[in-house]
């Protein structure tokens, strides 16, 4: 089977590629390529790389692709705020778009990363465990637009029988990747024990963070993708391992890494403001597919730790670990000014 994944060159991208080689599937990439192609180099001889703007998608790229693994968009709340129009016009009306040349094309499967975010009711949290059947009421520009993705491939679902898009409703995602963030709660705090030798936790640490490590992020999407389109079709589900506090999973950490790098749980009980705290049901997925998550916080920060460990001992440094590319936000934020001082200059560098 040939698939399409959409934001391939990105953080779940790359892993969803290394997964669907490994599985025997062939490969299209679509990607902004925000962030170059350079960490799917491995991948580069096995795989299509089309460069691309989700706005504006062309069908034609679906010529020879079999199904959809949908990715692509603004991934997180500081980038949606930082510029809230693209951020609707990516994840709502770059699903549109997509959804719609799959429809022309007579493409049926498509799995779309939406996220957990949308049960997020912030300081109207009572921290209960939410599902599937859950009422969501997103408030915050990111979840927003995520929701309006769902709403829209649900509604070209009912008007197109043979469509068949599931949802997946992505919790907060943690692990390596080749196309590395450390701008996620598991990933800062690997990060933070090589950088700073301490992990700070504000607020005593008592905010619950519903996890899924990448690699079982990237299966669950190929498990929708190769499953039966009747137990499938127009299907949302929570893709969540565990329900952890911060104050816990600070400390899981800790003990991931013992041997590879010393350090120590700083925690601050002043009160704050907890703006996230929520919790997340994944159990109709595994239920559904007979679904097994199969990274552990533990297993995944040691993981983490000695790609880390390897890359200072072949010369690296702990600089390397603050580049800009590896927090999304701050690297769009880059991206923008750089724009902005090329127009300036004339359109060009040299």
């Amino acid at each position: 089977m040939k698939i399409l994944v959409t934001g391939g060159a990105g953080y779940i991208g790359a892993t969803v590629i290394s997964e669907l080689i490994q599985k025997g599937h062939t490969v299209k990439v679509y990607d902004k390529l925000y962030f170059g192609s350079n960490y799917l180099k491995d991948y580069q001889s096995r795989i299509e790389i089309v460069q691309g703007d989700i706005r504006k998608f062309d069908k034609e790229i679906l010529n020879d692709v079999n199904a959809v693994i949908h990715l692509a968009g603004f991934s997180n709340d500081p980038t949606a705020e930082f510029n809230p129009k693209a951020n609707m016009e990516m994840n709502r009306e770059g699903t549109r778009a997509l959804a719609e040349a799959c429809i022309e094309k007579g493409i049926k499967k498509l799995t779309y990363a939406s996220s957990a975010s949308i049960y997020d009711k912030g300081l109207r949290a009572s921290d209960e465990m939410q599902d599937e059947e859950t009422p969501v009421e997103p408030i915050a520009a990111y979840s927003t637009s995520k929701y309006e993705g769902e709403k829209v491939l649900l509604a070209l679902a009912k008007e197109h029988p043979e469509f068949c898009p599931v949802i997946l409703r992505q919790g907060t995602v943690y692990g390596y990747s080749p196309r590395m963030r450390y701008d996620l709660v598991i990933n800062t705090f690997v990060k933070k024990a090589f950088t700073d030798g301490k992990l700070n936790v504000f607020c005593g640490g008592t905010q619950w963070r519903p996890l899924v490590d990448v690699r079982d992020v990237a299966r669950a999407h190929i498990a929708c993708l190769e499953a039966p389109e009747e137990v499938v079709k127009g299907q949302i589900f929570n893709v969540c391992s565990g329900n952890y506090q911060v104050l816990e999973l600070a400390h899981r950490v800790k003990s991931a890494l013992k041997g590879i790098v010393d350090v120590n749980v700083e925690v601050d009980y002043e009160p704050g403001r907890i703006d996230r705290s929520y919790k997340l049901s994944g159990k109709k997925l595994e239920k559904a597919m007979d679904f097994k998550y199969l990274v552990s916080v533990e297993e995944s920060a040691r993981n983490m730790a000695l790609k880390i460990k390897k890359h200072l001992d072949s010369g690296g440094k702990l600089v390397d670990l603050d580049h800009p590319i590896h927090y999304n936000i701050t690297w769009m934020t880059h991206l923008a000014d750089m724009e902005k001082k090329l127009k300036d200059m004339g359109g060009s560098v040299f």
